[in-house]
């Protein structure tokens, strides 16, 4: 099966078919939300957009390519072992070394780490339990060791093209996510969708994952680096 047929299911009336309106409600929720909170608070902050602008828009980008896949494996619910030990090393990877390495850039390795795992192992587990213990054993792993890298990418790179390299890896990981909706959509295309949902999740996961981003930003502790 092509990709070509991957595709034409975004317009489908599978899961796939609603990948393009999850990625809007999840945009629309950030921004909402981002917008909000700076014309109540965060626009107080002196040189808010300077420090952190850049990665909290690459951020949002990011928990937006994430959350489609959430709902791709939520919609299909089981998946044989290999599949499922896939996903949750994929999903809790890009989940954890993304949100590691933007918090990593403004405040520090160590909370960045602490953040990148604990949003790798969450998303890792829940995501590679749909295959059972292996998956979460892989999520566990997965989103440990990218919160762990995450972070020390962005802080070795503080002085050597640092936004270059944020949007090298937001291109990299995208296409790694595509790939898994593409991978998954190959071994559920048999299957019948076994759950059916609106975007709740969507919006609450986008506005939780802002929110905690841009508090941990301006207001989590940071290193001597950033002080």
């Amino acid at each position: 099966m092509s990709f070509k047929q991957f595709a034409k299911e975004l317009n489908g009336e599978r899961v796939e078919g609603e990948f393009i309106k999850t990625i809007l409600f999840s945009l629309t929720t950030s921004f909402i939300t981002l917008g909000v909170l700076y014309f109540l608070k965060l626009k107080y902050i002196p040189d808010f957009m300077p420090k952190y602008g850049f990665f909290l828009f690459f951020a949002i980008l990011s928990y937006a390519v994430v959350i489609p896949s959430i709902r791709q494996v939520r919609a299909y619910s089981q998946f044989a072992c290999m599949s499922g030990m896939m996903i949750g090393m994929t999903a809790g990877m890009i989940a954890g070394f993304t949100s590691g390495f933007y918090i990593g850039a403004t405040n520090g390795m160590f909370i960045g780490s602490v953040f990148g795992m604990f949003i790798g192992i969450v998303l890792g587990i829940w995501l590679g339990s749909c295959c059972g213990m292996m998956g979460f054993m892989e999520g566990t792993m997965s989103g440990f060791m990218g919160g762990l890298m995450g972070a020390m990418t962005s802080v070795m790179m503080l002085n050597d093209n640092l936004k270059a390299m944020t949007i090298i890896i937001f291109m990299i990981t995208t296409i790694s996510m595509i790939s898994l909706n593409y991978m998954i959509f190959l071994e559920a295309r048999e299957s019948e969708r076994q759950k059916k949902e609106d975007q709740f999740m969507t919006i609450l996961l986008s506005f939780i994952l802002t929110a905690i981003t841009i508090w941990l930003m301006v207001f989590g502790p940071r290193s001597f680096l950033f002080t």
